[in-house]
């Protein structure tokens, strides 16, 4: 008797032919190599993670919360912790947001899985930025929609090509990161901001806004939300660049009919988020000031951003574009015509250096351009790693 088991070939559901590997993640798997500078992970510099008071926080709550704080709990998130984003908004964007209006996800990343089970079903249209965060691209692929994409120009979307996008195609959902975004660095100028927020309140179209990264403006004055015009705008928040991504607690906040839908679905995916980690970092919030641990991360994060922007106009060929964010992780980089940025990417490995090919950010063609995350090195390091990325880039140019 065969104890071969079945052909799992043949038994997997049909989304299973969209689902793609993380190109990030299996990028990270080639810079084990301590020998690699690597600036392709998006990771925040983990000088900037409080471990001392996250430990004394971990503590407290046992000590004073004993077995509750191991318990299971409600979907919806521990109570005081919704609050203190409800407070936050309205302290930092004048955004009046009701606790019952926010879940609590494992990261962000949930919070788009969550909106793709109860808004899309297979072809629905989606319309994206083009270049797009990647997560978001998984996260949505796995329901099938039929993708679609807007350019992102310097000071956001193009307006006139997304006005033709949502009435001819009529996406259930817009999804934008106006902040700072993955994988570009690019944010949405004020006048930008009020016209997508108004275009898209007056369709029926979900806008969501991705704000990972706002938080993390080193340079200017921050920007209104998009939900300042457009109110049933679906927001979307994470601790994990304001604290540690490990604890991996996010926030999803949107409209109570929305919100019914995905606190349902998400009780069919793990019941609820991890409630220790949620009392741990609601216990390190109420002890410790973020607004002053986030002046220390932008300061890091200014210092770094410098120094690659330095970095590549000493090492880079002179018609190599980057963009120069205010705030965030990430560069973009545009290169030459004739320069693959694939064949780049084998180069730069040979060399010892890493990157995100652009490739994974669109949703169609594309082989001119690569993102570059800055927040996780230090200056010495950033500078060596853009001399050799220079020498690779000169080396597929000669090729």
């Amino acid at each position: 008797m065969s104890t071969a088991g079945p052909d799992f070939s043949a038994l997997l559901a049909r989304r299973t032919q969209r689902m793609q590997r993380s190109a990030i993640r299996e990028i990270l798997k080639v810079t084990e190599d301590p020998e690699i500078i690597s600036f392709a992970g998006g990771l925040p510099n983990p000088r900037t993670f409080p471990v001392a008071d996250v430990a004394e926080a971990a503590a407290k709550v046992l000590r004073e919360a004993g077995t509750s704080a191991l318990q299971y709990a409600t979907t919806e998130g521990y109570r005081p912790l919704r609050e203190f984003i409800a407070r936050r908004y309205w302290e930092k964007q004048q955004l009046r947001i009701d606790p019952d209006e926010i879940l609590i996800t494992n990261g962000s990343q949930q919070g788009l899985d969550l909106l793709g089970k109860v808004l899309l079903d297979a072809g629905d249209p989606v319309l994206l930025e083009r270049p797009a965060y990647l997560g978001a691209i998984q996260a949505f692929s796995s329901y099938e929609p039929k993708f679609s994409a807007v350019t992102l120009e310097d000071d956001g979307p193009n307006l006139a090509e997304l006005e033709a996008a949502l009435d001819r195609q009529r996406p259930k959902l817009f999804y934008t990161v106006p902040n700072f975004q993955n994988p570009s660095g690019l944010s949405y100028s004020a006048a930008k901001r009020e016209v997508v927020g108004r275009l898209c309140g007056q369709r029926p179209v979900v806008l969501v806004q991705d704000d990972p990264y706002g938080e993390l403006r080193f340079r200017g004055e921050p920007l209104p939300s998009l939900k300042h015009h457009c109110p049933s705008c679906v927001l979307l928040g994470s601790f994990s660049k304001v604290v540690a991504p490990g604890l991996r607690l996010g926030w999803i906040c949107a409209p109570r009919q929305l919100m019914d839908l995905m606190v349902t679905a998400k009780q069919g995916v793990d019941l609820h988020s991890n409630y220790f980690s949620q009392r741990v970092v609601h216990q390190h919030l109420l002890d410790h000031d973020l607004d002053t641990h986030i002046a220390m991360v932008r300061a890091l994060y200014g210092r770094q951003c410098d120094a690659m922007v330095a970095a590549i106009k000493k090492h880079f060929p002179a018609d190599v574009k980057s963009s120069e964010p205010d705030g965030g992780m990430f560069l973009w980089v545009r290169l030459p015509e004739g320069v693959s940025v694939m064949e780049l990417f084998k180069v730069a490995i040979a060399r010892k250096v890493a990157f995100v090919p652009g490739s994974a950010f669109f949703i169609d063609a594309d082989d001119r351009h690569l993102r570059l995350n800055f927040s996780n090195s230090d200056e010495a390091r950033i500078d060596e790693g853009m001399r050799r990325l220079g020498e690779a880039i000169r080396q597929v140019r000669v090729g």
